[in-house]
């Protein structure tokens, strides 16, 4: 059986446009659980499906209802941070950036920008600035989602990384006259 360091291997000759060490399936985000220990848990459990109804009303295209039921949510327990990202993906469906955008601040706030909401938080700030052309702000949060253990944050750093990109091009045309000698050009390695 390969080890994980050689899957990363396999991994960048086969696919040399990810990150050194990104395993498919090997997604550390997942892992990632919040720290819900602190609130009574018949709150939490009214909190939780008031969250679940408002994911529910946003995937059918409701998202008035949906922000309806994950402000009610921050209204009963505004210390959680879980109500307030989903909240700002609603206002971002609005057209509420900016509200947006303060919501994902009250979450990684919250969150200590940790757990699995801090690093969902972070990315989807992330790709906000981005959006914006806000690289920088951007590239940070993802660099601290990434470290969170996002495989898409990993490989957004690695996208905006110009350097890496061209090593990235370069990699792949050298595995690729590797893989076709009889094109042109591939006698010059």
């Amino acid at each position: 059986m390969a080890s994980a360091s050689d899957l990363a291997v396999l991994q960048t000759i086969f696919n040399p446009t990810t990150p050194f060490g990104d395993i498919p399936a090997l997604d550390e985000e997942e892992q990632l659980k919040d720290d819900d220990s602190g609130f009574d848990v018949h709150v939490l459990a009214q909190v939780r499906e008031l969250e679940l109804q408002g994911v529910c009303a946003a995937e059918s295209g409701d998202v008035r209802a949906a922000l309806e039921r994950f402000t009610e949510a921050i209204r009963i327990l505004p210390e959680r941070a879980s109500a307030y990202n989903n909240r700002a993906q609603a206002r971002r469906l609005q057209g509420d950036t900016a509200g947006a955008l303060e919501d994902l601040g009250h979450s990684i706030s919250l969150s200590g920008g940790a757990g699995r909401t801090g690093c969902q938080a972070l990315v989807q700030r992330g790709l906000v600035h981005r959006l914006a052309r806000r690289e920088e702000e951007a590239r940070e949060d993802f660099q601290r989602a990434a470290c969170l253990g996002s495989a898409f944050a990993r490989q957004q750093v690695v996208n905006m990384n110009p350097y890496a990109a061209l090593c990235n091009s370069m990699l792949a045309q050298v595995i690729n006259k590797m893989r076709n000698p009889e094109l042109p050009g591939a006698r010059d390695l």
